[in-house]
This record gives C-alpha cells, sequence and structure tokens, in this order.
C-alpha cells in the first residue's frame, strides 16, 4: 500500500485550489530552472532510471521514448511535444482529474519533459468532451505565462518554450497518437503508416514525442526526489506510483494513486469498500479499459496489478481503468456493448477494421439472445485474429481482444444461450459447466 508521503497527485480530489498559488504551496515550480540546470541527456538519464513506464496503456519506456529525439536542434525543423489528453477509452478517467485539480504539475511537467527533448513547445490535445477540465487547463496555461513559467526564459532558465491547449472534437481515433497529430494539423483524424515515426516525422514533419498527461506529470516530482525513489514502488520493471480508475460494482467506485502492483484485493478492499455483495459475488474484471480482454473472478483476486502480472494472464494494464463486474451483469452483453462502440469509433481507413468491426457486433449482438449456431462462436473468434495485427493502428485489436477474453473464459455461457434457444434438452448440464 503506498505511504500518503510518496502521493505525486496531493489534490487528487480537489480539496485544494487548483490554481498557482495552491500549486505553489503544494510545492509545484518550486526551483524548476535548477531541476533543469543538468541538461537534457542527465534528464532522459534520470527518467531512464526510475523506471516510469508510459501511463497511457502500452507501457513503453518513457526515457527511452524520449531519446529518440534528435539531440541537435535544427531551426528549420523545430522538435515537439504533443500531450494526448483524449482519454476517450471506456472506463478511463485520471487524466482529467489532473486536468481540473492539478493542472500545474502537467504544465511544469511539459516544460521540463519538452527541454529534456529540445522541444520548442508542447501541444495539449485535451477531449472535447473535458469542457470544465479545458477551462481549467486554458486558466492554468494563462497564469503560467503570466508568471514567467513558460513563454519566454521559461522560469528563467533561458529557454523559450510555448505551451498550446488544443481542443479535439470528441473521436476516440483521435487518441491514437498520428491520428492526434493529423487532428492537429486540421485533417481528418485517421492513423499514419509507421514508418516514418513521429520521432522522426511527426507533427507538422517536425520530430514529435507523444506523450499521456499521467507520464508527464509524474515527471517534476521524480526529478525532486530521485529516480531511486520512484523505482523503490512497485516490482521490478513496474515501478513507480498509478493512478487506478475503478468503477462498476464496488462499493464505492474512486480513482486513487497507488503503487504499482498492489495486490487486486488490497486495492479493492483497500479504496473501494470491496466488491458490492462480496467477494464470492465477483465474476469477472476488465482490469485496463475496454480494450483489454477480461480476466474472471478466480484469475484475478490476488493478481499484482503492473504491466507484466496481467500479461501474464492474457490481458493488460492499460490505463489501469478497472471496470468490475459482479455475477448480475450480462456478461454476454455487456461485451457486445463495447463491440458497438469499437464499430461505431472505427474511422473506416483500413478494410479489417471498417468491416470486421460491424461484422463482429452484428454476430455478438445474436450471441446475446441465443440465435446463432454453435459454430458462429468459432467463426467469431477466426474472424477476431484476422483483423488483430492487421490494421494500422491498434483500434482493431482493441475491438477483438474483448470477444477474444469472453470466449476464452465464458464459452460456456454463450453455448448455453444457444442450446437454451434451440430448446435443447441438455441445457441444465450446459448451464452448470458455465457456473
Amino acid at each position: 500500500m503506498l505511504a500518503d508521503k510518496d502521493r505525486i497527485f496531493t489534490n487528487l480530489y480537489g480539496f485544494q485550489p487548483w490554481n498557482l498559488d495552491a500549486a505553489r504551496q503544494r510545492g509545484d515550480w518550486e526551483e524548476t530552472a535548477a531541476l533543469m540546470a543538468p541538461g537534457p541527456d542527465a534528464l532522459i538519464d534520470v527518467v531512464k532510471a526510475s523506471g516510469l513506464r508510459g501511463r497511457g496503456g502500452a507501457g513503453f519506456p518513457t526515457g527511452m521514448k524520449w531519446s529518440f529525439m534528435p539531440k541537435a536542434p535544427n531551426p528549420e525543423r523545430p522538435s515537439y511535444l504533443v500531450i494526448n489528453a483524449d482519454e476517450s477509452e471506456p472506463g478511463s478517467c485520471k487524466d482529467r482529474e489532473i486536468i481540473r485539480h492539478d493542472p500545474h504539475k502537467l504544465i511544469e511537467g511539459a516544460l521540463i519533459a519538452g527541454f529534456a527533448m529540445r522541444a520548442v513547445a508542447a501541444f495539449i490535445y485535451i477531449r472535447g468532451e473535458y469542457i470544465r477540465e479545458a477551462e481549467t487547463l486554458f486558466a492554468a496555461v494563462r497564469e503560467a505565462y503570466a508568471a514567467g513559467l513558460i513563454g519566454k526564459n521559461a522560469c528563467g532558465s533561458g529557454y523559450d518554450f510555448d505551451v498550446v491547449v488544443h481542443r479535439g472534437a470528441g473521436a476516440y481515433i483521435c487518441g491514437e497518437e498520428t491520428a492526434m497529430l493529423e487532428s492537429l494539423e486540421g485533417k481528418k483524424g485517421q492513423p499514419r503508416l509507421k514508418p516514418p515515426f513521429p520521432a522522426g516525422v511527426g507533427l507538422y514533419g517536425n520530430p514529435t514525442t507523444v506523450n499521456n498527461v499521467e507520464s508527464i506529470a509524474v515527471v517534476p516530482t521524480i526529478l525532486r526526489r530521485g529516480a531511486p525513489w520512484f523505482a523503490a514502488i512497485g516490482r521490478p520493471k513496474n515501478e513507480g506510483t498509478k493512478l487506478f480508475q475503478i468503477s462498476g460494482h464496488v462499493n464505492t467506485p474512486c480513482v486513487v494513486e497507488e503503487a504499482m502492483s498492489v495486490p487486486f484485493r488490497e486495492l479493492i478492499d483497500t479504496h473501494c469498500g470491496g466488491i458490492r455483495g462480496g467477494w464470492d459475488n465477483l465474476l469477472a474484471v476488465i482490469p485496463g479499459g475496454s480494450s483489454v480482454p477480461l480476466v474472471p473472478a478466480e484469475q484475478i483476486i490476488d493478481c499484482p496489478m503492473d504491466f507484466d502480472a496481467l500479461k501474464d494472464l492474457k490481458s493488460g494494464l492499460g490505463t489501469a481503468a478497472i471496470i468490475v463486474m459482479d455475477k448480475s451483469t450480462d456478461i454476454v452483453r455487456a461485451i457486445a456493448r463495447l463491440s458497438y462502440f469499437y464499430k461505431h469509433e472505427s474511422c473506416g481507413q483500413c478494410t479489417p477494421c471498417r468491416e470486421g468491426t460491424g461484422w463482429m457486433w452484428r454476430v455478438m449482438e445474436r450471441l446475446v439472445t441465443g440465435d446463432a449456431e454453435p459454430h458462429e462462436i468459432d467463426l467469431l473468434l477466426e474472424v477476431t485474429t484476422e483483423v488483430e495485427g492487421h490494421t494500422i493502428c491498434a483500434l482493431g485489436d482493441a475491438a477483438a481482444w474483448p470477444i477474444q477474453g469472453l470466449i476464452r473464459h465464458f464459452r460456456p455461457e454463450v453455448e448455453a444461450r444457444i442450446a437454451r434457444r434451440k430448446g435443447f434438452v441438455q441445457v441444465p448440464q450446459m448451464l452448470e459447466a458455465a457456473e
């Protein structure tokens, strides 16, 4: 369990004001120029040593990602930092808490990260539906400019750095980094083919790094407290603190900062008051936002909540958006609902995704009622493998994985529905197997 002294986001629940004066009292913007003094390469080395992995879902080492940027500034091709605040993954709601209650952590982190990558500006791309959060972020950026913390000679460091806030229009696909770059350029938000990667050819054709809000916001605290402090939290290769977003059938849904690798049972009992109806009532958990496969109760109860442990369960930590489902859940209908979401949000650029997401959703709708043939379960599973890994971005994977998780762990329930619809006599035995 994370000690209070180790918490980075001390205003996560908004008990204090978000403004600059209150942020400074919490330790933000304290001798920022001194943090930058060792130079870009030294800052990247500290972030590497801390073990920080991207908090947007993929978990790629942050310091390594920063090191891909050009080392020699080129006035004709300036470098940019793009911060992904689109946060459209169902179940994910952590970045909004940072933005509306602790925006100066993000802005100071943007300055330091931009300096480490020799960028001239940061573009914060915020989800269109985040109306109040965007208002707060715009106001916080104005405060930072007025105080000389960003802009010309930011924080008195001799470094010029601008921060631009850009509001999206509500497209899930723009959470994908290259689709976000396209949208920032004023074009339709569709993913780009890679290579070239953004670090070589990104925003406006210039070197660019795209990072998640949480990944950037924790950097100033890591530099102040030191890489060994951050690396000492969690398991090896799963270091640091993490914002967990817990929704669904728990007694107290919440967003909470905890240590990486905290056991699932401890996380739920400590911060959520347990499972609704008790632990025997737990059916399954989606541990990382809607795009990762579900995990049945018996497998996740004592699982460490980190990248590697959940990967071993053929799922993932993702954004740590934990969706808890008790035994009152219609598990097939729940996954069908997610299938509809991905069908709706596909940009339509890739044929497997454009055609496959709609086809998978229609089959899922028939499986909900049992109005299908038994062989269609295997056919559906085969189609998910034809979509997975065959699209420009990971939306095809995100549409396939929830269905794969359902069939992997709850196939008897799906078969029982088909049997019940057809009036087979062996329904009781199938239902017993599903339980």
